[in-house]
């Protein structure tokens, strides 16, 4: 696998899906908006994006060949 322009395009939007999506997640498990604790959305948000990247690294992406 070579990590090149189009993988790391593919690789950071697919990151960013996972962030959002985690944080959409991590959002909606508080009852109301003011309960929401953002240092722990913040923080796992971020870890999800950085293992999606390695992730990525790791094992390819299947749209990247």
């Amino acid at each position: 696998m070579e990590i090149n322009k189009d993988f790391v395009k593919k690789a950071g939007i697919r990151a960013i899906r996972t962030v959002c999506q985690t944080a959409v997640a991590t959002i909606g498990c508080a009852k109301l908006l003011s309960e929401v604790n953002w240092k722990y959305v913040l923080s796992a948000s971020i870890l999800a994006g950085i293992l999606s990247i390695l992730t990525s690294i790791i094992t390819g992406l299947p749209e990247v060949e």
